[in-house]
């Protein structure tokens, strides 16, 4: 964009824009870096939720078990969660070019061993590897979009590459479904690459070289953190297969969570060189935004678990269908990011846009909350369409707050930790919802089932149907099958109740921030 005004000399004419608005790193073509980057950001974000919908075609072709299937998922979410803190000090060390193009290419190569597993054994190990390499991408391609760009337009690269972080959520499922059904279940880790050579040439030949620092690595720090996230993780998974804190494999998981947890809070207090720098913590504005990230997480991703199956088995969509459905949710993060970060451009007060943001998502899921099973898909089309709108409002401000007031060394470090909790928070959105779904479906059953007698059901004599044998029972599973549809319909309500309140208490939050530099 030209100046407004021509300096008078040729000299000052030559002069760079002032050093405040400089991008920290040089690049050739940024256009292209951006591509590079995006497209590396998308397979990695894809395959958190691309496997979901994959996993019964899995089952029988790996020879596993309902159980022990789900490692297909869970080695993917531990190794990814344990590799991710040490994006910063890795970067550091060996480079943070060297290591993202690593990345990408391990993760090509993960992706294209997974499709060609024949085992289970296989499978998780080549999944554990996805995870490993995948870590690294989300804060490495973070970093170095804000670093590559200068600080005045930190909204606009920011509402881009928050793109593919939340919308890669909503069109894994889609395309998961779409492959699955299509093809073969195989093709959800074959997608991965052409999109990933693509996005490892352009990184090989645009990516700049950034200096790293020599320091030493937190190794105490790094396992404990790894500790607790594995043990968070197993407790999340193995907890509605054991009945919860009815087994002592869970308390003993929690026991070690609990433990590792404190240990490496107190050790990155107290450390003189922890895994992260103490100034990122002391940085209020930082903090607080990870807070949010578990919140988004939790809204986004359960949702996310949750409506796919609802949609299905209530209301009798097929794949393909339910992606459908789901897409203006997307549509509207689109939308809204690109907007956010033209009002945050033109001075706009981030929190503000932050806490607008939160009650518009709060509001669609108090209009899911009015749904039943009389709905057809415009409730789900417009509900998704204005859920995406605040999500989209919440997600862009929020990084750039949070990254205004960080020094430009701790970015990397600070990607990493903001992408972490936002993965934490999906896993434990996920399980407490799914707990919360199937609890409430066992209650709301004992209490609509008690309320089947004659006198309700006019067309037959609930106390003589077993009378007509075979018929009668049939009678009988007909009237079970409607009263577990409705009781389902009660829980997801349940559910949806859950996270407006989640997204309202946060709006308060917002206000603990101080205004960032945009």
């Amino acid at each position: 964009m030209a100046s407004a005004a021509r300096p008078a000399s040729p000299a000052a004419g030559a002069a760079a824009p002032p050093a405040a608005d400089e991008p920290l790193l040089e690049v050739r073509n940024q256009p292209l870096l951006m591509v590079g980057i995006m497209a590396a950001s998308l397979i990695q974000v894809l395959d958190t939720t691309i496997a979901n919908v994959a996993i019964p075609h899995m089952q029988s072709a790996l020879g596993a078990n309902a159980e022990s299937v789900t490692w297909v998922l869970t080695s993917y979410i531990i190794a990814s969660a344990v590799a991710m803190p040490a994006t910063g000090w890795l970067g550091d060390r060996v480079g943070a070019r060297r290591l993202f193009i690593f990345s990408v290419a391990g993760f090509i190569i993960a992706s294209m061993m997974c499709g060609m597993a024949q085992n289970l054994g296989e499978m998780v190990l080549f999944r554990a590897m996805q995870g490993v390499t995948g870590a690294f991408i989300p804060p490495l391609s973070q970093s170095f979009m804000l670093d590559s760009s200068r600080p005045s337009r930190h909204p606009q690269v920011m509402a881009i590459w928050g793109l593919g972080i939340m919308i890669g959520p909503i069109l894994g499922p889609i395309l998961g479904g779409w492959l699955t059904e299509s093809a073969n279940w195989r093709w959800v880790f074959y997608v991965n690459l052409p999109v990933g050579i693509l996005a490892l040439a352009l990184l090989i030949t645009q990516l700049p070289h950034r200096e790293g620092k020599r320091r030493k690595f937190d190794l105490f720090g790094f396992v404990m953190l790894a500790v607790a996230l594995s043990s968070l993780q197993l407790l999340l998974d193995r907890g509605s297969q054991l009945d919860w804190f009815q087994s002592y494999e869970i308390w003993f998981y929690t026991f070690l969570m609990g433990s590792a947890a404190w240990i490496a809070m107190v050790h990155f207090t107290t450390a003189r060189e922890p895994l992260f720098d103490k100034a990122i913590f002391a940085d209020r504005n930082f903090v607080i935004a990870l807070l949010f990230m578990v919140v988004i997480g939790m809204v986004l991703f359960a949702n996310m678990a949750l409506l796919p199956p609802m949609l299905q088995r209530l209301f009798g969509y097929g794949v393909i269908d339910t992606g459908m459905v789901l897409m203006p949710r997307g549509v509207g993060v689109m939308l809204s990011m690109q907007l956010s970060g033209v009002l945050i451009r033109r001075g706009l007060d981030a929190r503000i846009v932050v806490a607008t943001g939160f009650a518009i998502a709060a509001y669609s899921q108090w209009m899911m909350a009015g749904w039943s099973l009389a709905a057809d898909e415009w409730h789900f089309i417009v509900t998704g369409l204005i859920q995406g709108l605040g999500l989209g409002l919440v997600f862009i401000p929020l990084n750039v707050t949070a990254f205004s007031t960080l020094p430009g060394h701790l970015r990397t470090d600070g990607s990493s930790l903001l992408n972490l909790l936002r993965s934490i928070g999906a896993s434990v959105g996920i399980s407490i919802t799914t707990v919360l779904l199937a609890r409430n479906i066992q209650t709301a059953h004992t209490d609509l089932g008690s309320h089947v007698t004659s006198s309700t059901i006019d067309a037959i004599d609930i106390s003589t149907v077993d009378r007509y044998q075979s018929l009668g029972q049939t009678v009988l599973s007909m009237v079970d099958l409607e009263v577990n549809r409705q009781a389902a319909m009660i829980a997801y309500i349940d559910d949806f109740y859950l996270m407006m309140w989640l997204a309202l208490a946060a709006i308060p939050m917002v206000f603990l921030m101080r205004k960032g530099r945009t």
